[in-house]
Parts: structure tokens; C-alpha cells; sequence
């Protein structure tokens, strides 16, 4: 065979072999940049148990997508971390030139995000929520009976500092009513953008020309070896035997399109917690994420 022809040949093989490999190196480009936005007791990195996204982050960026992380309060109401929300992306759009963002919050951050959807919706593109007890949770109906507002901040100010979340203010009184069943409701009537029309069904896909997802998880206890499960074991039983993540019931994870409401993750095998201990058959989170930029991607967000 003629020199030039096996060098045709390579070059043709070489470019076969990369091309998929490019191809899912911007996988997670989406239009808009991405926003996570970390839950209750959250943070950007803490040196005990390392980011909050745990390795979601980096492989969302290796796959093309660009992505901040927001910091908001650890301990607080939906509208407070909303607002410190809303200066963050503000900031960026000042500094970067971003019209738009795909936000995506954990837990409270979820609610967090609809806040900012709700008062500035000219910079929200789309809005994706896992985990997220928009009906509220009988956890912090429990909590409230119990008087966390005496016992409460001392707590709240540890996990505080041992995350290294320095944004404040700090209130858990507050937070407790955002996401008690009452309080979810007075919220979700001021801020009713993708809110399902059965109490356990879908809201709206897209509203005020906002696209909104959600996911959540079925499972409690995933790996022996994963300390937080034993939280988790013990937070479940103020559900009743209603299927939950340890913090949010099923149906309460529902808003906008409901994607997949039963991922076998608790409640912090959502965002890859504890170092990425979860149940052995169960979806990776990781993928999850990429998955659904490349869905925003796809939709031309």
C-alpha cells in the first residue's frame, strides 16, 4: 500500500475515533450559562465533606457547559437567599454579558430560584429543581412544633461554620417556615410560575417564557458506609410511609415537567453527597446533571 494512502487512512481513523469524543466534550454547552444554587445548611466547598456539587461542576464544565455557584445564605428565607441570588447573577450579566440563565437548585435552592423567577424573569432562561420541597415538608412541620427558633441557631451556626458559608444573614426560624407545608403554600400562591394543577401531578412547562423541570428521589437509606443515612433513616418517619428522599416527599418534588420523580438517591445522593456514596444499582447524579444541560442544550437554552 502506498505510503500516502495508509497516512489517508490513519488520518481517517484518527478523526472517526475523536469525533465522538468531541462531540460529548460539548455535550453540556447550553446557550445560557448554568447556576447552581446549594441548599439549606449549604455551601460552595467546605473541607470536610468537600463541594456541595460533588464532582457535578467539573464535569459539566470538561463537557462544554459554563457554570457558576452561586453562594447564598446557609440558613435562611426563600426571599432573603433569593435576593442575595439575584445580585450574584446580576453581577455576572454586569461582568460577562450573560441575557439569560439556567438555574438550578438543590432543596431550598430550588424555591430559591423560583423566587428570582418570580421577581426578575427577563434573566431567567429556564428553571430545574431536585429535591426540592415545594409543597413543603413535614420535617420542618416537626421542626417548628419542636421550637427550632430556641434551639435551632446554635446549630445553624456550627454547620455554618464547619461549611465555610459566609453569606449571611442567618436565620432558622425563618427557613423553617419557608419550607413547612404552610409556609410553602403562601409561597407558591405568591410565586405560582410551573405549579402543578393536581396535587401530585405537572405544572406547566413553560411559563412567562421560563422553561421549568423537576426531579426527585424515592429512597432513604443507600450505603451502608454513608454516615448521613442514619439522618436520613431518622428525618423519614415524619412521612408516614409516604415515599420520600429522608427530606421531600415525592409529590412535593414536583414542579413545571416533572422528568423522574422516584431516583433511587436520598436526599443528598442528589447532589453526589456523601463523596459519592449511593445505592449500588442507583443513577449516577453526575450523569443526571450533564444529561439534563445537554436537554437545556437541545430545547436552545
Amino acid at each position: 500500500m502506498p505510503n500516502w494512502i495508509a497516512r489517508a487512512l490513519a488520518l481517517v481513523a484518527t478523526a472517526t475515533l475523536a469525533w465522538p469524543l468531541a462531540a460529548q466534550a460539548q455535550s453540556a454547552s447550553t446557550r445560557h450559562p448554568i447556576v447552581l444554587v446549594h441548599g439549606l445548611f449549604g455551601f460552595d466547598s467546605a473541607a470536610i465533606i468537600g463541594d456541595y456539587f460533588n464532582g457535578i461542576v467539573g464535569d459539566l464544565r470538561r463537557n462544554g457547559a459554563r457554570v457558576y455557584v452561586a453562594e447564598v445564605a446557609a440558613v435562611n428565607s426563600n426571599e432573603v437567599r433569593g435576593e442575595q441570588l439575584l445580585r450574584q447573577l446580576r453581577q455576572y450579566q454586569a461582568l460577562h454579558g450573560h441575557t439569560k440563565f439556567n438555574l438550578v437548585g438543590h432543596s431550598q435552592g430550588g424555591t430559591t430560584v423560583r423566587y428570582v423567577a418570580g421577581v426578575a424573569p427577563e434573566l431567567v432562561a429556564s428553571v430545574s429543581t431536585v429535591g426540592t420541597p415545594h409543597g413543603g415538608s413535614p420535617v420542618a412541620d416537626a421542626m417548628m412544633a419542636l421550637g427550632i427558633d430556641k434551639w435551632g441557631s446554635p446549630l445553624a451556626k456550627l454547620i455554618q461554620f464547619l461549611a465555610g458559608n459566609s453569606a449571611g444573614p442567618q436565620d432558622i426560624e425563618a427557613v423553617g417556615t419557608a419550607l413547612s407545608t404552610r409556609g410553602a403554600a403562601a409561597f407558591n400562591n405568591r410565586f405560582p410560575l410551573g405549579r402543578p394543577t393536581s396535587s401530585c401531578g405537572s405544572g406547566a412547562a413553560v411559563a412567562n417564557g421560563i422553561a421549568f423541570y423537576s426531579v426527585g428521589g424515592t429512597s432513604v437509606t443507600t450505603n451502608v458506609f454513608d454516615v448521613s443515612d442514619a439522618l436520613m433513616l431518622a428525618t423519614s418517619v415524619f412521612f408516614l410511609g409516604a415515599q420520600n428522599d429522608g427530606l421531600v416527599g415525592r409529590c412535593s418534588s414536583h414542579w413545571g415537567t416533572v422528568l423522574k420523580d422516584d431516583y433511587r438517591w436520598n436526599h443528598l445522593d442528589e447532589v453526589n453527597q456523601v463523596g459519592g456514596l449511593r445505592g449500588l444499582f442507583s443513577e449516577d447524579p453526575v450523569a443526571f446533571y450533564r444529561t439534563h444541560a445537554n436537554r437545556l442544550k437541545n430545547a436552545g437554552l
